[in-house]
Parts: structure tokens; sequence; C-alpha cells
């Protein structure tokens, strides 16, 4: 599936809709083996064609999984983040959270970020890595404190984020620490955690960077 396809596949749906989408033709190719302790939901943001387009328009379900032989399934079908185009988005969330800050179940939390220069060779394998222990629930030793994770594609740099519900610093620290272990960070690379509530103030500094 190419990133054309996957905008066509994806330019009807609501977000409002109830049903679970896929752009996966045959969703009975998936033998259900082994579930997950949590649904989760992919979602991509389109590159914007003008400026009227609005971020409800960009954003859209792509599918809906909770067997890991059905997220490996997904992951092999659609394209890899080193394939995206500049100000697109991959977005992994538990099934009833959608990935905006308004979300009631993010609107209290933040987000750990890394940021990249570039389109580094290993981008698919960091990707793959944060992704896995997400849905693996690893990442965390509290139930339920990660919401999801996205990819950002911008001009000249991308961004791994992990988001939180909450800001209770010592569970953040224990999740950054562990987000810096899954992809495999050095001392020198640093992350940075910056709370929803501060994301639209210009220059705002992040409440932890490690």
């Amino acid at each position: 599936m190419s990133t054309e396809e996957l905008n066509n596949a994806t330019k009807d749906l609501s977000l409002d809709e109830k049903k679970d989408t896929t752009v996966l033709e045959n969703g009975e190719e998936f033998n259900v083996k082994h579930p997950l302790n949590s649904k989760w939901t992919l979602w991509y943001t389109k590159p914007p064609v003008d400026n009227n387009e609005s971020w409800a328009e960009l954003l859209k379900p792509v599918v809906s999984f909770n067997t890991v032989e059905e997220f490996w399934g997904i992951f092999h079908a659609i394209p890899k983040v080193n394939e995206l185009p500049s100000r697109s988005d991959y977005h992994l969330f538990r099934d009833d959270i959608k990935p905006e800050w308004e979300d009631s179940k993010n609107a209290q939390g933040g987000k750990w970020y890394c940021q990249f220069k570039g389109r580094r060779e290993d981008l698919n394998e960091l990707w793959i890595r944060a992704l896995l222990s997400v849905i693996g629930e690893t990442i965390e030793k509290d139930e339920n404190e990660v919401n999801g994770v996205v990819f950002n594609v911008r001009k000249g740099i991308v961004k791994i984020g992990l988001w939180t519900k909450s800001c209770d610093e010592e569970k953040l620290r224990a999740i950054g620490e562990t987000f810096k272990k899954v992809l495999k960070l050095g001392d020198e690379d640093k992350i940075e955690f910056l709370r929803h509530k501060d994301s639209e103030i210009r220059g705002a500094k992040p409440m932890i960077i490690m």
C-alpha cells in the first residue's frame, strides 16, 4: 500500500464513525491467536493540500486491532515511516482515545518526544521498537498510563512522541527512562516531556529533560 493509497482509503472516513474501519481488503486473513491486553487504533494524518483543511479533515482512523497477528499484518501492509511524506503522521492510540489534546484522557497529560534530523536509516526500527513497547505495555509500570505513540514527519526532522494521561513526575521519569532504552538512545541523546496545556504556548519550556 502506497501513501497515495492510504490517503485515498481514509479520505471519506469520519472521526465520528462508531464502527471499526480498515484499509485492509480482507480482515479475515488474520488468525486470532494472541490477544493483546488492550485494543488499539492506528490513525493517519495526511499532508494538507491547502490551508483551508481542518485538523479533523486531515486526521483519519485507519484500522483497529487487538491481537498480535493483526498488528503484524497491518504493519506490513502500510507504508513504512521512512516512506511517509512531509507533514504527515502516524498515531497509534488506545481504541477509546483520539490523538488530540482535547480528548478527556489526554487533557491532563503530555508527551515524551525525541527529535531526529533528516531521514535516518534506522527510523523504521526505532518506530517498531516504540510500537511494540506500547502495545505490549512494557514501557510502563502503571496500567494505562501511556495513551499512545506518534510519529511526525516535518521538513528536515522527524519526531517520535509518547503520550501520557497524567503529568505525575515520578511516573513520567520511569516511563522516560524506559523510552530511551527502548529506542536505544545514548546519554547524549535527549528526550523532553511537554505538557499538552503548554503545547500552544510559544517558547514553552519542557517539564522534564532526560
